[in-house]
């Protein structure tokens, strides 16, 4: 058998990787340990389930706490199937084989291939790319790495508190040691410095497109969550001229989760990081136009056209738009919270935060689905972890997958019925204060505090021309009442994802009444196409 895998792999990724057999797990974990002595990076780690004296779920188990980001696969026969379901849910196993894999051009090398991918889009080298300088608890070196994270982008941060060689690059800048209005600052591959920039100036430098080609398109979307790649995805493959326009970067909110592992078809689960990778790749492969960051600042509706117009005076006109711009997180209503925001205080999983908490105690809010993946991400990094969780139970809001998992780990603490009173710190988070429900107060001592509360619609910008509920969420179809459609000027009724105004449709988790789930969401994307269809032909 390792003879086998060892040929095939050889014969198709030997030009790219240097391949490591072992007899044994126990040889296997030698090998491991001193390539990360080296520091040569492990891409991939394939075990059989059936080897002398240690099995592949246990391998898997030890080698995933030496190198965390390699992936792992797992080699199997029908008859060992439970074995290689345990090894999803122990090992975090990101996929199984079954064993033959004859041919391997159609059963091994596209796994393979898909795992490597993955690898390569999260892999951080130590050498060149982008440098950021800065301090760890800045807000503008958090927005500035979460960017970066959030699209894809390699950097290394040197915090010019703990790294020497930050030090040494603040000596050498024009005036001696900048003050702190002066940091962060970026260092490009040639050389070049920006200091403090906007994401705009990032995006140019590191070649996202931020300006349309065209000044028409038959579909524009505007958000890039799951509902909007989606429908990107769908319009696109059926011939429709399609342009994307995300404000920060493609996934949305569900871009910022650590695993999403309910969605059909990926029973090891996949990070939201993932989720967004691939479908962006799709979409581009069908010839969508991605602009981001890009932000929308007004609708105008002018007969069968609808006109975008950006920040910066610049617009694009369409037949046919999709809404899909997501949610933002509340912000926490707790004295200190505001002046601590990216000090310490994180709206979402701020996933670019994971390797800061090591060995910290860190603390999440929320009991929601996002609040779940986030805490059991963080937990693996983490000294200690504490939810607090509003209700007296997690089943009001969360997947009965996630709670078992929240309750079998053994760093993970719920506090029910808890609340944050305040948040305290000057530079950085230092603790929070937190009420229960008879009103006792107790004071917890923690740098690293994620939020998850509750959900605000971005749509203050489409102004009175798009009917919207009482919180901002935007109606469609059946929710659309009477007074919403006092001026719609067609015979036929809105089509079931179609605001109030011909031709413009939501989807995703900023239409009324919507299930937040990543695959309802894509689901609304893909089906509003088919009622785009039907808008374009009777134009």
């Amino acid at each position: 058998m390792l003879r086998a895998v060892a040929r095939d792999l050889g014969s198709r990724y030997a030009e790219h990787y240097r391949i490591v057999r072992a007899t044994s797990g126990a040889e296997a974990l030698e090998a491991i340990t001193e390539l990360k002595k080296r520091d040569e990076p492990v891409a991939l780690l394939l075990s059989d389930q059936r080897m002398p004296l240690m099995d592949g779920v246990r391998f898997l188990i030890l080698a995933s706490d030496i190198v965390p980001d390699a992936r792992r696969a797992l080699l199997t026969a029908y008859a060992d199937t439970d074995a290689a379901i345990a090894a999803i849910n122990e090992s975090r196993v990101d996929y199984y084989l079954l064993k033959p894999w004859d041919p391997p051009t159609e059963k091994l090398y596209p796994v393979i291939d898909d795992l490597l991918s993955t690898w390569r889009a999260g892999y951080r080298p130590g050498f060149g790319g982008i440098r950021i300088v800065g301090d760890r608890w800045s807000p503008e070196s958090h927005r500035i790495r979460d960017f970066l994270a959030r699209n894809g982008v390699p950097y290394v941060f040197l915090d010019v508190e703990a790294d020497d060689e930050a030090r040494r690059l603040v000596g050498r800048a024009p005036n001696g040691n900048p003050a702190p209005d002066d940091l962060p600052f970026l260092i490009l591959p040639g050389g070049a410095r920006l200091r403090r920039p906007a994401t705009a100036e990032i995006a140019k430098h590191v070649g996202m497109r931020t300006q349309a080609a065209s000044e028409f398109y038959e579909l524009a979307i505007v958000g890039g969550g799951p509902a909007g790649l989606a429908s990107a995805v769908y319009g696109a493959s059926e011939g429709l001229s399609t342009v994307l326009i995300e404000r920060e970067a493609p996934g949305g909110q569900a871009g910022t989760s650590s695993r999403i592992e309910n969605y059909l078809g990926f029973p090891a689960g996949l990070s939201g990081t993932d989720l967004a990778r691939r479908a962006t790749t799709q979409a581009r492969r069908f010839g969508v136009e991605i602009l981001s960051p890009r932000s929308v600042e007004r609708l105008d509706i002018d007969g069968p056209y609808r006109r975008l117009r950006f920040d910066d005076g610049f617009s694009v006109t369409c037949h046919a738009l999709l809404l899909s711009v997501g949610v933002d997180w509340r912000r926490l209503d707790a004295p200190g919270a505001g002046g601590l925001t990216g000090r310490g205080v994180f709206y979402g999983a701020a996933l670019s935060e994971a390797q800061a908490v090591s060995g910290e105690h860190v603390v999440t809010v929320g009991a929601g689905n996002s609040a779940g993946q986030a805490a059991l991400h963080f937990a693996d990094h983490a000294g200690r972890l504490t939810m607090l969780v509003r209700r007296d139970s997690l089943a009001y809001s969360m997947s009965r997958y996630l709670i078992d998992r929240i309750e079998e780990h053994p760093k993970i603490d719920v506090l029910y019925q808890h609340e944050i009173e305040a948040c305290s710190g000057r530079e950085r988070l230092d603790g929070i204060t937190v009420r229960d429900a008879k009103g006792a107060s107790t004071d917890i001592d923690t740098h690293h505090l994620f939020v998850f509360i509750g959900a605000v619609p971005r749509t203050d910008w489409l102004g009175e021309a798009i009917a919207r509920d009482e919180r901002g969420f935007i109606r469609t179809g059946p929710d659309l009442t009477e007074q919403d459609l006092a001026h719609w000027p067609l015979e036929r009724e809105p089509f079931l994802l179609e605001t109030n105004v011909p031709g413009v449709f939501a989807a995703g988790d900023v239409r009324h009444d919507s299930v937040k789930r990543v695959a309802s969401a894509v689901g609304e994307g893909s089906v509003a196409v088919a009622f785009i269809h039907r808008h374009l032909a009777k134009l």
